[in-house]
């Protein structure tokens, strides 16, 4: 019989099979935006209001979906998002993300406050993977983390910088994720419900001890700063990165550097006076700054500013392989994916991940077929049609 991962056809099935198999609270941390969720709403309308321009009577056996971002050569151009709580959502967590990334032979961003330690995975990758640092535990701990990145093989420093609090996700709040969260069995016995009405994933992390470290944080003293930390307020929120720090990221990484989080020409040109390698176009999924511009629209502004010294990637919003010729089409080099390869991790591990990604590579074959196009470098503004606005 056909499993529920195996009859899936898109990643809205895979969002359907994730919202059946976590708990609530948890579920909605993934699926939030924040606030009102004005961004998560205009991320997926600003694709939506963009269509295609086909050059129709043609005939393309073979597409070619290949591309290099910064010296890493993609199979199509699509890498995993760095998310936080991995590890929760499945137990194999960013273990999962980065094999199924690899097999696809595209790149995992793997993220600073990850449950498996940097060393970990960077045991399980066959290719270079990418790291994102946050600022937790300030300087000193930021250092003695780049001293462990450098003798792995990530080849590329992701430095968020759209991230100067923590979000107000609503849903999950009214839906007990600080009590999820925090832990305590008082928290736990008032969120029983809705943890019994979600067995399998219970058992899981039973399994996998309900794992809230994140062991690429440790404080000088040795301590690790958790999940649990963070939400039952011991932990501040990590001050973003400034401009100020670039040049020391810089000297201390000796790799190239991507700011994730530009929206704006004006901070695009700022990056370029503080030599960065390349902007990932993102508003945290619309996940932090709520009527913050849905990154397809920003996009343009982005790349005009770049003037092509710049690698301009775009993430927030992505869920179709059409999605991705969009942002090409509008100079995207590549795009990254959060929610949708958490539903996928969600709804099978590792086998999960694979499965929206490869969604989303027929997606593109398919939709370049149609249009015509025989290549991603072919891709540019004359491939679409753009809404008046």
């Amino acid at each position: 019989m056909r499993s529920a991962l195996d009859k899936a056809v898109s990643i809205e099935d895979l969002r359907r099979i994730a919202r059946q198999r976590l708990p609530c609270a948890l579920f909605q941390f993934v699926d939030d935006g924040s606030e009102g969720e004005v961004t998560l709403r205009e991320n997926r309308r600003a694709f939506d209001c963009v269509g295609f321009q086909a050059r129709n009577a043609t005939w393309t056996p073979v597409r070619d979906l290949s591309t290099t971002v910064l010296g890493s050569e993609l199979a199509f151009p699509v890498m995993i998002a760095p998310t936080g709580a991995t590890r929760f959502v499945h137990p194999d967590g960013e273990l999962a993300m980065t094999k199924a990334a690899c097999k696809a032979g595209t790149v995992y961003v793997y993220p600073h406050g990850a449950g498996h330690a940097m060393e970990a995975v960077d045991a399980v990758a066959t290719r270079p993977m990418w790291y994102q640092l946050y600022h937790y535990g300030g300087r000193d701990v930021v250092e003695a983390a780049l001293e462990r990145i450098r003798r792995c093989t990530f080849s590329v420093l992701v430095l968020t910088v759209d991230s100067a609090g923590h979000p107000r996700l609503e849903n999950s709040l009214r839906n007990g994720l600080t009590e999820l969260a925090t832990g305590g069995l008082g928290n736990l016995i008032s969120e029983l419900p809705q943890l019994l009405a979600r067995p399998g994933w219970v058992l899981g992390n039973l399994r996998d001890g309900f794992r809230s470290e994140m062991p690429n944080i440790v404080r000088p003293d040795g301590s690790i700063i958790t999940h649990m930390d963070i939400y039952a307020g011991r932990q501040p929120p990590a001050p973003a990165f400034t401009w100020d720090d670039i040049g020391w990221l810089r000297e201390r990484f000796g790799g190239p550097i991507v700011l994730k989080g530009i929206v704006s020409a004006e901070d695009t040109r700022r990056a370029l006076d503080h030599g960065v390698a390349g902007v990932v176009v993102s508003n945290h999924g619309g996940r932090m700054l709520d009527g913050a511009p849905a990154t397809l629209r920003a996009l343009p502004e982005v790349v005009k500013a770049a003037d092509g010294k710049l690698e301009v990637l775009l993430d927030s919003g992505v869920r179709r392989g059409s999605d991705v010729i969009k942002a090409l089409a509008l100079g995207a080099k590549a795009v990254l994916i959060g929610r949708a390869a958490l539903y996928g991790l969600a709804s099978g591990g590792e086998a999960g991940v694979s499965r929206a990604l490869a969604m989303l590579r027929s997606d593109m074959d398919r939709a370049m077929t149609f249009m015509g196009c025989t290549s991603v470098k072919e891709l540019d503004a004359s491939w679409v049609r753009l809404p008046n606005d």
